[in-house]
């Protein structure tokens, strides 16, 4: 018997940010599936901002989606049926399975996720690319040490918050940089940072300086733009800077504006180095492990804004891009 799925397939390239003429919404009827193959039930969807990078055609590390084909996403869902060796029935899942309700897998890429650990959104949050890019991008680029000054961008995200916490367990002096007096007073006071700037209501720069007075031996940067530039002003003597994302450049119709203080880098003798994820993906497991044990003892949080819906897709995602959520921006399906 076939099954119905939901989707948003990529209908044009956006300009800017992403209009609703920009998806098709509608329903495929999915076969049985095959020898080798399962049928999952998507229950949660990621929403990242590299998601916006991925509608663009131009070359990156991975290829753009293409016109007409589902929107690239990592999800959860369970197991509906299966004719793998691997699955079972009844199994949770977590893969690049895309923005629909169902999807048929042949199983490369999934992997098994257990309820028990930890809340399913939180798999793809802290224990999923969100995790393994904060404890990555921190822990091996940025190399932190104990009585380090670590400053995070875009603190209150998905990403920001636990590369925020990460630091901390390290014993370092953590400072974030946020938009708004609510998402800097989260995290303070629930994420544990020493401080935060809040860059919409006051001089970053300014800002810096106060918190800084050691200046910044790691800059962990998911924003870009002018809030990068007021960071390599302030670096330290061999700072390792980490470019992980740059949201305020992701909408732009004009080119992207790269940073005019990169002098700073050769004065400090610092690093700037770009990170991808997926290149540390032998090491996935380690991570969870660890970050989990972290969880169970109580010093991670992992902070989840659900949406309910698949049909809010389009405005959820653009969410991300308007500082609409606090944490990891996660869709529930139904």
């Amino acid at each position: 018997m076939s099954t119905t799925s939901r989707r948003f397939r990529l209908a044009a390239r956006p300009v800017g940010l992403p209009k609703p003429s920009d998806w098709d919404f509608g329903e495929d009827e999915l076969p049985d599936p095959g020898d080798g193959e399962l049928l999952v039930q998507i229950t949660h969807i990621s929403l990242d901002p590299a998601m916006r990078g991925w509608m663009n055609d131009v070359p990156s590390y991975i290829p753009p989606v293409g016109l007409g084909e589902v929107m690239r996403a990592g999800t959860i869902g369970t197991v509906l049926e299966s004719r793998h060796p691997d699955f079972r029935v009844g199994d949770h899942v977590s893969g690049a399975l895309g923005v629909q309700s169902h999807a048929i897998s042949d199983g490369r890429g999934l992997v098994k996720v257990d309820p028990d650990v930890a809340p399913l959104p939180v798999h793809l949050s802290v224990l999923g690319m969100t995790g393994m890019t904060a404890y990555f991008g921190l822990l091996d680029i940025g190399r932190p040490e104990a009585g380090q000054t670590v400053v995070v961008s875009g603190a209150a995200g998905a990403v920001g918050g636990v590369v925020g916490q990460l630091a901390k367990l390290k014993g370092c002096r953590v400072v974030g940089l946020a938009g708004g007096p609510e998402k800097c007073a989260h995290v303070v006071e629930e994420l544990g940072f020493d401080a935060c700037i809040d860059y919409k209501n006051e001089d970053v720069g300014a800002g810096l300086k106060r918190e800084c007075p050691d200046r910044i031996h790691v800059y962990f940067d998911n924003v870009g733009g002018d809030i990068l530039d007021a960071a390599l002003a302030r670096l330290a003597l061999h700072a390792r800077v980490i470019i992980c994302g740059a949201i305020s450049q992701y909408n732009a119709t004009d080119r992207v504006t790269g940073p005019s203080n990169y002098l700073s880098l050769l004065v400090q003798r610092a690093t700037m180095t770009g990170m991808v994820v997926f290149d540390y993906a032998p090491r996935f497991a380690e991570a969870a492990r660890e970050m989990a044990g972290w969880m169970a003892e109580g010093k991670l949080r992992a902070q989840t804004d659900v949406v309910t819906g698949l049909e809010h897709f389009p405005d959820a995602l653009n969410g991300l891009f308007t500082g609409q959520n606090t944490g990891k921006l996660v869709l529930q399906v139904a």
